[in-house]
């Protein structure tokens, strides 16, 4: 391919190219490139919203491109503000040492493990003497730093900014001016970050990065942004069947957005999809079945998405439900409270997330919706559980 025509191709499902005529010059010398993206581990899984960014950086890998992935294990310990109202509490050790665990795996379903080099950002973070620091803040006004728009919104709300906050994205660019990155990935939200490393390699002297930014996914509910914490989230750790059925109960509207960013489908390859669904020749329905096997397909494998796919038709099609998700039940007390039984079947996290989905008409027990958050369930073997529109479990 032509070097413009890879830049076009590494473009689809991207926000912003910074500077776009530095990415193809970079690209024309013929040479692999250091691609570096950054992730905290804040929690122990990582969802399809994460999967954009990692599909890009797995793109710019395929090319032939020195892929390097760091775990922001010193720059957890300080909270990234981005999007935050208030200071993140900070993480401990324990919990950084434990999320850190099953990042490995995570990665590793979509990035080449063989290809792509791993750091930890504490191995030269933890070695800044406090005259490192002091200089590295120099090269940073304030002004600079309270322009990020999470900064400025606080103050104009009179809402106090920790001192450590501002350090964040100082911290976030000197990791591009250790590793010398080429250009560095992340979400929209991550762009005043990733302009800081380009700002710090040009005052080290160093060639600055080209800043790539992606789209944030939206969630399950189609508004925010795909999280746990919101409880509108698809885990990478998760069963392909309930990453399945999560994926069919998106709307018609959203399935577009998921096409992009996840199957990376060009805007003339949707626009003639949208056409055909438009003038009655495909049934939404059967496109959202093949938007949800391509992407299980891709982030978990070819027979998980030909069984999930099995399964689905057979709770929801046929009303089969021998091949609903078998869960077994122990120390739990009978009856119980709708929550714990909701939690024990591993179809919530959380309780705030049982509320939302009770409150909604979203939770039904052998066909009869529950709508007291509060209910005690007296559970039996063979009882089904269905959870949102397409995820059933039943007792064994």
């Amino acid at each position: 391919m032509k070097t413009k025509d890879i830049v076009e191709k590494l473009k689809i499902g991207t926000a912003q190219v910074i500077p776009e005529k530095e990415l193809l010059k970079k690209l024309e010398q013929k040479k692999p490139l250091t691609i570096k993206l950054g992730m905290d581990p804040t929690a122990p899984d990582l969802h399809l919203g994460h999967a954009v960014v990692l599909s890009k950086l797995k793109e710019f890998q395929d090319l032939g491109h020195k892929v390097v992935f760091i775990i922001g294990d010193f720059t957890a310990r300080i909270g990234d503000p981005t999007g935050r109202s208030k200071t993140r509490p900070a993480l401990t050790e324990e919990d950084i040492t434990k999320n850190t665990k099953t990042y490995f795996e995570q990665v590793g379903k979509i990035l080449d493990p063989k290809k792509t080099k791993i750091v930890y950002n504490s191995e030269w973070l933890d070695k800044l003497s406090p005259k490192d620091l002091i200089k590295l803040c120099s090269l940073a006004t304030v002004a600079q730093l309270i322009e990020r728009d999470d900064f400025s919104k606080r103050l104009k709300e009179n809402k106090p900014i920790s001192l450590h906050e501002l350090l964040y994205p100082m911290l976030q660019g000197y990791d591009s001016v250790v590793l010398d990155a080429d250009v560095e990935l992340g979400g929209t939200d991550q762009t005043f970050n990733l302009l800081m490393g380009r700002h710090l390699q040009e005052q080290f002297g160093k060639e600055p990065q080209i800043v790539l930014t992606v789209p944030l996914l939206e969630g399950l509910d189609g508004v925010q942004k795909m999280s746990k914490t919101y409880g509108n989230a698809i885990g990478l750790a998760e069963p392909a069947t309930e990453a399945y059925g999560k994926l069919m109960s998106i709307s018609d509207k959203l399935m577009w957005r998921y096409m992009e960013l996840l199957l990376h489908k060009s805007t003339q390859e949707i626009s003639s999809l949208q056409e055909k669904v438009a003038s009655g020749n495909t049934h939404p329905m059967a496109l959202k079945k093949q938007i949800a096997y391509e992407i299980v397909q891709k982030f978990w494998s070819e027979n998980e998405a030909k069984k999930a796919q099995e399964t689905f038709e057979s709770l929801f099609e046929k009303k089969d439900y021998s091949k609903a998700l078998e869960v077994t039940l122990k120390d739990i007390t009978n009856p119980c409270w709708i929550v714990y039984l909701l939690k024990a079947c591993n179809a919530i996290k959380t309780s705030s997330e049982a509320k939302r989905l009770i409150e909604a008409g979203a939770v039904e027990i052998d066909g009869k919706k529950i709508a007291d958050f509060k209910a005690e369930i007296t559970w039996k073997p063979g009882m089904t559980i269905k959870v949102g529109k397409h995820r059933i479990y039943q007792i064994k």
